[in-house]
C-alpha cells in the first residue's frame, strides 16, 4: 500500500488479486470456485488493516497469537460494531490459553492433542455454537512444527469427534517451505490422503486448511478448501513484538 491510497482501496485492490489467484487455481483443477474460502491472516497487523479488508467485503480473519488477537477483536468490535466477523486460531495452544480461545473464536485449525480439544470442549460456552475444529498434521515430522504425527489422527479424530461442544471439521497443516510446484503438491497430496482415509472411516469432514501466499495454487491443485493469507494480502510482516 502506498501513502497515498485510501486504506480500503488498498485492501480491495489486494483481494482481488489474491481472489483472481484462486479463481485460476481453481479453474485448472476444475473445481468450482467457491470450492476455496479465503482466510486473511492478520498477525502482527494492527486491527485497522483488518477492518480495511472487512471493509472491502473480507470476513474470515485468522490469527496466530492469542493476546493480541483478543485486542483486535475488541478493538474491531468498537470500531466496526454492525460487522459480524468470524475469527480463526491457527496458532500453536496452551493450555492456559484455551478458555479465551473457546469463548472468542469461532474456528480452531490447530488442535493436535486430546488434552487441548477437551479443555476447549469443557470452556466453551453453551450459548454458542460448537466450536469448529481442524486437527493439525505435522506432515513432514518436522521438531520446529506444532501438530500431531499422521498415525495419531484417527485416535484424535475419534476422540475429538465425541466431544459435546465441539464439531470436527477436517485437517490444518503447514508443510515445509518447497520452492518447486511439484514438491508442493506432493506434500498436500499427502494431506489430502489422510482427511480421505478419516471420510473413509466414517468422520464427517469438508474442511482442508493449507495453503499460504505462496504455494496456494499447489494446495488447490489438491483439494484445500480453506487458504491461509498472510503476506499477499497485507504485506511483509513486520517484526512480532517482544
Amino acid at each position: 500500500m502506498n501513502g497515498h491510497e485510501n486504506p480500503v482501496a488498498a485492501a480491495r485492490r489486494s483481494l482481488e488479486a489474491v481472489g483472481r489467484r484462486i479463481r485460476l487455481a481453481c479453474e485448472e483443477a476444475g473445481r468450482p470456485v467457491d470450492a476455496v474460502s479465503l482466510l486473511a491472516v492478520g498477525k502482527t497487523f494492527p486491527a485497522e488493516r483488518v477492518l480495511a479488508l472487512a471493509a472491502a467485503g473480507q470476513r474470515d480473519f485468522g490469527e496466530n497469537y492469542l493476546q493480541e488477537a483478543l485486542e483486535k477483536q475488541d478493538r474491531c468490535a468498537t470500531l466496526a460494531s454492525d460487522t459480524r466477523l468470524a475469527w480463526h486460531f491457527i496458532g500453536p495452544i496452551q493450555s492456559n490459553k484455551t478458555r479465551a480461545i473457546a469463548e472468542r473464536f469461532d474456528w480452531v485449525h490447530s488442535v493436535d492433542r486430546a488434552r487441548i480439544a477437551r479443555r476447549l470442549s469443557e470452556q466453551r460456552p453453551e450459548a454458542a455454537e460448537p466450536l469448529s475444529i481442524c486437527l493439525q498434521v505435522n506432515i513432514d515430522d518436522e521438531d520446529s512444527k506444532s501438530g500431531c504425527a499422521p498415525q495419531e489422527l484417527p485416535a484424535l479424530a475419534a476422540a475429538v469427534a465425541a466431544m459435546p461442544r465441539l464439531r470436527l471439521r477436517g485437517l490444518m497443516a503447514i508443510p515445509a517451505p518447497r520452492s518447486d510446484a511439484t514438491g508442493q503438491r506432493r506434500a498436500f497430496a499427502a494431506v489430502r490422503e489422510l482427511y480421505e482415509q478419516l471420510r473413509a472411516g466414517g468422520f464427517a469432514l469438508d474442511t482442508l486448511s493449507m495453503g499460504m501466499s505462496a504455494d496456494l495454487e499447489a494446495a488447490v491443485a489438491e483439494g484445500a478448501t480453506i487458504v491461509r493469507i498472510g503476506t499477499a494480502l497485507f504485506g511483509d510482516r513486520p517484526p512480532k513484538p517482544d
